[in-house]
């Protein structure tokens, strides 16, 4: 307390701090008005009805209510984020990390390899869901078109309640060899070597290595990349909403997507609010149930797995 005083009394200190102060106040008010201010102000509409017509008016919990045990869209929402995020998450990061150790081999031209795999990265969004339209189309359709050739009867893809969600999630694998590709790329390589040779003098192959040496020292990033794609998984929606509009038969109404139809659709403000707020705590324990399983195989230098 003494020190803080002795800072306040400075004139010196005291101008440096006001200028500090200064300089980071267009971020703090930017923050206060666009970060703090939605945040509380959606708080408070999900516990209203509120249409942005009019005056919103407070309701209490009930929209969280009637989300739980009135709204079968809301669970079924629910059952088809999750679907996505369970099959995803594994398939992209275990694709990444395979894409990585074998543009990590000190071959000629491998470089060249690393840009084309980083390459289908760059195309996201709606044109990415534009070309997979054509892609999965069932009559002429690349895919389709070269499964015939080989004599197989391609499915209906997004037309089928059944494909259509593995159809998406194979979509979501065009950027296993981007940004996530690249982290992993650059964790192998700062594996020390003289572990490897520590595994060879001790008779071990490749195996031994990579389950040993390699998965242990990358596993931080792995974790890190777990968190990251549960979080971007259980917000899926461009992809559900420029290809299929939660159809087939509802099959690929993600949460998301379900959220932006009650709130733009249907004007429903206060509902939306709910439901975001309960994707918001979904989320959370879903990151909360990771960092506590990641004490039993996640392993970080110096302080022994944890």
């Amino acid at each position: 307390m003494t020190n803080i005083l002795e800072y306040i009394k400075h004139p010196l200190k005291r101008r440096q701090a006001l200028a500090g102060y200064l300089f980071i106040s267009p971020w703090i008010i930017g923050f206060l008005v666009f970060g703090i201010y939605p945040i509380c102000m959606s708080v408070y509409y999900s516990l209203c009805q509120y249409d942005v017509l009019r005056i919103p008016q407070f309701i209490g919990f009930r929209n969280y209510s009637d989300l739980l045990f009135n709204d079968n869209y809301f669970w079924g929402s629910i059952w088809n984020t999750l679907f996505f995020t369970v099959i995803r998450v594994p398939l992209v990061i275990i694709g990444s990390l395979l894409l990585a150790v074998l543009v990590n081999n000190a071959i000629k031209g491998v470089k060249i390899f690393r840009t084309i795999y980083f390459i289908p990265s760059i195309i996201t969004g709606v044109i990415l869901s534009s070309l997979w339209l054509w892609m999965l189309n069932p009559q002429y359709g690349l895919i389709n078109s070269m499964l015939a050739y080989i004599g197989i009867d391609g499915p209906l893809w997004l037309n089928d309640p059944n494909w259509s969600k593995p159809s998406i999630i194979m979509m979501s694998l065009w950027s296993i060899g981007g940004v996530r590709m690249l982290v992993f790329l650059a964790a192998l390589q700062s594996v020390p070597q003289h572990l490897y040779e520590s595994v060879e003098l001790e008779g071990g192959n490749w195996w031994h290595k990579f389950k040993h040496i390699t998965l242990p020292l990358i596993s931080p990033i792995i974790f890190l990349w777990s968190i990251l794609e549960v979080i971007v998984s259980m917000q899926v929606f461009i992809e559900a909403y420029i290809m299929t509009k939660g159809g087939p038969l509802n099959s690929t109404l993600f949460y998301n997507l379900y959220l932006y139809n009650k709130a733009f659709d249907d004007f429903e403000m206060g509902y939306a609010s709910a439901m975001a707020w309960i994707l918001f705590i979904i989320t959370m324990i879903i990151t909360v149930i990771q960092f506590k399983g990641s004490k039993r195989w996640v392993y970080y230098e110096g302080e022994g797995a944890k």
